[in-house]
Parts: C-alpha cells; sequence; structure tokens
C-alpha cells in the first residue's frame, strides 16, 4: 500500500486498517517465533505499512488542530 492510497482513507478507515496491520504483524511474529514464517520480508512491509499509516493519521490529527 503507498502513501497516495492511504492519504485517500478517511480516519476511521485508516484506524481500521492500522488494528488489521498490527494484528497481521504480530501473527508473521508468531509464525516467525515457530518457524512457519514463508516469507520474512512480509514482516519489513507490514512496518512500514504502519509506519505509513501513522504518519497520514499525525497529518490530519495536527491539520485538523490547525483549523480549530
Amino acid at each position: 500500500m503507498n502513501a497516495k492510497e492511504i492519504r485517500e482513507l478517511t480516519l476511521p478507515e485508516l484506524n481500521d486498517k492500522l488494528a488489521k496491520l498490527k494484528e497481521e504483524l504480530f501473527n508473521l511474529r508468531f509464525q516467525l517465533a515457530i518457524n512457519q514464517l514463508d516469507n520474512p520480508t512480509r514482516i519489513g512491509a507490514v512496518k512500514k505499512d504502519i509506519a505509513r499509516i501513522k504518519t497520514v493519521i499525525r497529518e490530519i490529527e495536527l491539520s485538523g488542530a490547525n483549523v480549530q
């Protein structure tokens, strides 16, 4: 998921996507611990997606604070 796609989502959609990605990251780490992880690079990709979403959420919070 790239930044442009993330910026098109609404705040509730972003929070939902963030929760799903955190759950996926937990599952990937669990699979890594029991040696059943097929694609270890997926962990890094999920972490980056989480960071992108958190960045966009923070941008929305800051822009909303400036409007008021």
